[in-house]
């Protein structure tokens, strides 16, 4: 892990990538249901220092095969500041077979289809994006950039220029009275940009939030599993990896759709009738574990 200053984020599948930091904070961070760069100034560090950090991981990792580039919304980058990082990264590390970043919507929407390949070209692999629900009314609210139509277009952009698009979504983040209204409205949206990958969250509110501050209710156990499922109800996709095994998440799920959308559906069925689930509090969170 190469850059660090303060927390480093990364999916939970580039564990076992290399990680350097390019950049700091994240270029939009006004979601009010995010708290992983409050406080921090977004900063692009310069290609001259990131060419120092590629430098120093080489000489640490050498025979490095996959590579995170961090912090938030990396694709932010004009397009050819992107180039000439990944053209250098493959230059470095001869065994280079992917770079994986975390870029918004309106970052993928900035760059043209043939900047998009050629970026897929030189290796960039995966792109992580947080979709979080597919309602216009409640991104609107909870203040994210981008709407649902545009996040949807972004997704197939990327996709149809031979980038993975590796999708979260959030449950809970629509409150209880909406929650199976969005559920819908998010699994309509998914199947409108078909992601290799999907993974979904339990919003769990933190004290350095604007969601928090504002009194926000979190679901109740009960109520996020049954979104949960109501959401995989409508799944309809052709070829997706689902996960569902974040801390935040009350049961961890994985599967493969469509074969196994039945079996995940049972899952959550089971669940939902065991008499296990608080049906009055969110139950017992990360931080409490």
């Amino acid at each position: 892990m190469f850059g660090t200053s303060h927390t480093l984020f990364r999916p939970p599948a580039e564990a076992d990538s290399l990680i350097i930091r390019v950049a700091d904070g994240c270029p939009w961070n006004g979601c009010t249901f995010c708290g992983m760069y409050k406080g921090v100034s977004y900063k692009f560090h310069g290609l001259e220092k990131a060419e120092r950090e590629f430098s120093k991981a080489w000489k640490s990792w050498p025979d490095a095969r996959r590579i995170f580039l961090a912090d938030g919304d990396v694709m932010n980058l004009d397009f050819q500041t992107l180039e000439t990082m990944l053209v250098s990264l493959n230059e470095k590390f001869p065994q280079l077979a992917r770079v994986s970043i975390y870029a918004n919507g309106a970052s993928i929407l900035a760059k043209t289809d043939d900047e998009l390949r050629r970026l897929k070209e030189l290796k960039l692999h995966t792109l992580y994006m947080g979709l979080e629900r597919g309602a216009g009314e409640t991104l609107r609210t909870v203040h994210k950039r981008e709407s649902a139509e545009e996040l949807i277009e972004a997704g197939r952009r990327a996709q149809a220029a031979g980038l993975r698009m590796s999708v979260m979504v959030l449950i809970g983040l629509a409150g209880e009275l909406r929650s199976g209204q969005h559920a819908c409205a998010t699994a309509n949206v998914i199947n409108q940009m078909q992601p290799r990958l999907l993974s979904a969250l339990r919003l769990v509110t933190t004290p350095n939030t604007p969601l928090y501050t504002n009194g926000f209710k979190m679901l109740t156990e009960y109520a996020a599993v049954a979104e949960l499922r109501e959401m995989i109800q409508g799944l309809e996709l052709e070829q997706t990896v689902f996960r569902a095994d974040h801390s935040s998440n009350i049961v961890p799920l994985e599967g493969r759709f469509p074969k196994d959308k039945e079996r995940l559906l049972g899952q959550l069925d089971a669940l939902l009738n065991s008499g296990r689930l608080d049906r009055n509090s969110p139950g017992r969170l990360p931080w409490s574990l």
